[in-house]
């Protein structure tokens, strides 16, 4: 299955940077569709039932479309998903979706752990220094991990950044008992 939801990601993001459309603003539009999706049954239902004609289901897409404002390429592509049967996919063709337009955009995906919470001002600060690590603009996402005792630990990718207060107590011990 992740094969089919590359294709429908990678296809509707070529279709975005054709279109010059502000990347934001269509994760926006799906995003808020997909919350509307999963917050009514019904809706769920009726798109991902088999047995309702198309046109029926490109008639609610239109309505829903209207509520949220979708772009015509947005609509087109739920259209498609729903014409294919493909809309119980949705979440997993969006987090594809997401990952490739980031990558276009030149983001990266960060994860900050702390140990303890962070002030606005805090996370502004490690996310500059998770950017120059990684070359670029990064979308940060926040834990939070008490056994760290202070400092934090960026990730990018499969590389890890240990500022961590417990990290550096565990060398200062290697370097006692090496001594």
């Amino acid at each position: 299955m992740a094969d089919v939801t590359l294709r429908y990601a990678q296809a509707f993001a070529d279709v975005v940077a054709a279109a010059q459309l502000d990347r934001e603003q269509v994760r926006q539009q799906l995003d808020d569709f997909a919350g509307t999706l999963a917050g009514s049954r019904e809706l769920r239902e009726l798109l991902e039932n088999p047995s309702i004609d198309q046109a029926t289901k490109v008639k609610v897409l239109d309505a829903v479309g209207g509520k949220i404002g979708f772009s015509k390429q947005v609509r087109n592509f739920l259209a498609v998903l729903t014409a294919h049967d493909r809309m119980e996919m949705l979440g997993d063709v969006l987090d594809q979706y997401n990952a490739i337009a980031d990558r276009q955009a030149g983001i990266s995906e960060a994860e900050i752990i702390s140990a303890h919470p962070l002030t606005g001002e805090d996370k502004a600060l490690l996310e500059q220094k998770a950017g120059a690590l990684a070359g670029g603009k990064v979308r940060a996402s926040y834990k939070q991990d008490a056994s760290l005792l202070g400092g934090a630990i960026i990730r990018i990718g499969s590389t890890l950044y240990d500022g961590s207060v417990k990290a550096q107590l565990a060398q200062l011990k290697q370097k006692l008992v090496n001594a």
